[in-house]
């Protein structure tokens, strides 16, 4: 690594509102020289942070070269970079290709983990990816396009898990996605939600099933930046139960349940013990 005190920080500037940045993001932003941000995704507000004097660049109409050569220059004369990309950098971030060209030009880097669009959608729905006895898998994936899918990650492929499916930059395609999604073993009647620019100011949300999707998407006239959200998990009326202590729940606050932190009420009696304190636990 170089021997200044320049350093580039790949920042999650999260989904949209800016309130939504991490606390370390946000003081990052604050002591950069120079800030590189994705302008088509990133909510501009998260510019405001920025201390007077500091470089900002909005980076939709740069090139990879043009962007590595802006955040190497700087690093190399002592400077702070935060290069702020939507959502969570680890999920179709594009920044490893940047962080490979910084590694050979021995500049040091740092990632800031941000909040993905798909957590913002889950909570702007009011629900969870996993949810007890109907899923407890999520795949974060994409239609195939002119990004070509590697051997068994095809959608047709990954329906037949039949989990929670999280698709990211394939709303121009819904009704490929839905031919994929039941070719793969989904029902027609398997609740969608289609969520576009989350926690902005026009976000919205459109809901149906993989029978009647396609053609709702096609008539609000939505071409990008939307996630399409399939599985149970989305079915608008997932809260509303006759009896919700009657359906099942997570192990983690069951009265029934012993993990390490605490005892069920039938400890001692009947109740299968946890094998060790660790498979006790959960997050």
């Amino acid at each position: 690594m170089n021997d200044t005190n320049g350093k580039v920080y790949f920042i999650g500037g999260g989904p949209g509102d800016p309130e939504l940045l991490t606390l370390k993001a946000k003081r990052i932003i604050e002591s950069a020289d120079v800030i590189i941000y994705a302008d088509s995704l990133v909510h501009p507000g998260v510019t405001d942070f920025a201390k007077p004097g500091a470089d900002v660049y909005g980076s939709k109409r740069l090139t990879l070269d043009e962007i590595v050569e802006l955040e190497i220059t700087a690093a190399r004369s002592g400077k702070i970079v935060a290069r702020i990309q939507s959502g969570d950098p680890s999920i179709y971030g594009a920044v490893l290709e940047q962080m490979r060209i910084l590694t050979d030009e021995g500049i040091d880097f740092e990632i800031i983990p941000g909040v993905s669009s798909a957590f913002a959608a889950a909570a702007l729905l009011k629900t969870e990816f996993t949810v007890p006895d109907v899923a407890q898998t999520i795949i974060f994936t994409r239609l195939e396009g002119r990004v070509s899918m590697p051997e068994g990650e095809k959608l047709r492929d990954l329906a037949s898990h039949g989990c929670t499916l999280v698709l990211f930059l394939s709303v121009t395609r819904m009704s490929r996605v839905v031919r994929e999604l039941i070719a793969g073993g989904y029902v027609p009647e398997t609740p969608v939600a289609v969520v576009y620019r989350v926690d902005w100011p026009e976000q919205q949300v459109i809901r149906g099933t993989l029978e009647d999707i396609a053609a709702k998407v096609k008539e609000s006239g939505i071409t990008l930046q939307a996630l399409v959200m399939v599985g149970a998990a989305f079915d608008p009326n997932i809260l509303n139960v006759e009896d919700a202590r009657e359906l099942a729940t997570s192990h983690l606050y069951s009265s029934e349940y012993t993990h390490l932190y605490r005892r069920s009420k039938n400890f001692g009696k009947s109740e299968a013990r946890p094998l060790g304190g660790a498979n006790g636990g959960a997050s």
